[in-house]
């Protein structure tokens, strides 16, 4: 096995990968380029053909070659990339070649064709029904990448091991999404959810099929759908997460995301551009906190998940920790308290009913995340 091979897969489609463009897909969807499990066999035949699990352009009867983009589902530096051409035997592409573009933000396809691309692996010998393995050098982080197959053909799977290099802005912004059903937020409204329930915006973990995320029926008339959300506690957004992955031709144009808080209504992120199938991150200015959130989709559509991560106020920590401990048995509020030193008799005062405002050092720690 290539050393490289041992690597993450950074265009994995369950780490957000997503195949956005390409010039042909005739026989085959460009989406099987990032599947996740290793290419089968298909016997069936349908339309066009027969079908294969992978990527598959018509037969070019003019000069050129035919390609995929690859937005990688975590940036990084690539290593190796293998071109896998599993049962494809008289219909592989002889040569290909990969090149890698970083850009910032969620760029649409009209402006990845103008990005600058620069060649990760040249124009290499392919074998049909081959894990076709490259060792790249490479000291770049890249966004994007691009298979040109020369020239047509099919590929059943692309895969792109390198080493993550995360955006520093995105690590700074905070570590707790606010809007988590593991983390306490919860829907409370909503305009519609004919396709999908709107919970599941807030679900841990990535969506792994449309079907898991919120989606509207089409609306025809004016206005806008929208879905609103009590978060975990009070807190300050630093960092907005909305994802439109497996919405294809049923993503938002736009969105934005206001919320209500101690001193009114916050516009937490202005209308914005979306694109399909893509995890959009914006990083915040983090101003004033808000403890409800209504998530604005214009006109309408589909998101898999809806994350709001930045930092609880202290009255929103306070609220979060006396509620957790004051929905402890007493039984577990004694072993809670006895974990951070508070003596048997102290804690017998404390156990089973309101908590008072002025607590014990190491419990005003442990409850309100402060010093007494």
């Amino acid at each position: 096995m290539d050393a490289f091979a041992q690597l993450p897969d950074l265009a994995d489609r369950t780490l957000g990968g997503a195949a956005v463009a390409a010039n042909d897909e005739f026989f085959a969807a460009k989406e099987n380029l990032i599947l996740p499990h290793p290419p089968v066999a298909r016997a069936e035949f349908g339309h066009r053909g027969k079908e294969y699990d992978g990527w598959e352009t018509r037969r070019r009867r003019s000069p050129g070659s035919d390609w995929a983009i690859v937005r990688l589902g975590v940036p990084g530096i690539v290593a190796g990339v293998v071109v896998d051409t599993a049962h494809f035997t008289g219909n592989y592409p002889p040569r290909a070649s990969v090149d890698g573009a970083a850009v910032e933000g969620q760029p649409s396809v009209a402006e990845l064709e103008k990005a600058d691309w620069q060649p990760l692996l040249p124009l290499s010998e392919l074998a049909g029904d081959t894990a076709n393995a490259f060792a790249v050098d490479s000291a770049r982080r890249v966004t994007h990448v691009r298979l040109s197959i020369h020239p047509d053909g099919g590929v059943a799977r692309l895969r792109v091991h390198g080493t993550a290099v995360p955006d520093p802005r995105i690590l700074d912004a905070g570590p707790l999404d606010l809007a988590a059903l593991e983390n306490g937020g919860r829907v409370t409204a909503v305009s519609d959810e004919f396709y999908g329930r709107p919970a599941q915006l807030l679900a841990p973990g990535r969506a792994r099929s449309m079907g898991e995320g919120w989606e509207t029926r089409r609306r025809r008339g004016p206005g806008n759908d929208w879905v609103e959300v009590a978060l975990a506690c009070e807190g300050v957004v630093t960092l907005a997460e909305l994802d439109t992955s497996y919405f294809l031709g049923n993503a938002p144009a736009t969105a934005s995301v206001t919320g209500w808080g101690p001193d009114g209504e916050v516009v937490v992120l202005p209308r914005s551009r979306l694109q399909p199938d893509t995890r959009h991150r914006f990083v915040l200015d983090g101003g004033r906190p808000v403890e409800r959130v209504r998530l604005d989709v214009l006109p309408d559509g589909g998101m898999a998940r809806l994350r709001l991560w930045g930092r609880p106020t202290p009255a929103g920590r306070a609220a979060l920790g006396r509620r957790w401990f004051g929905a402890l048995p007493d039984v577990q509020q004694l072993e809670v308290l006895r974990s951070v030193g508070v003596p048997p008799e102290p804690a017998g005062r404390l156990v089973g009913r309101p908590l008072p405002d002025a607590l014990p050092p190491e419990v005003a720690r442990l409850v309100d995340g402060r010093e007494a």
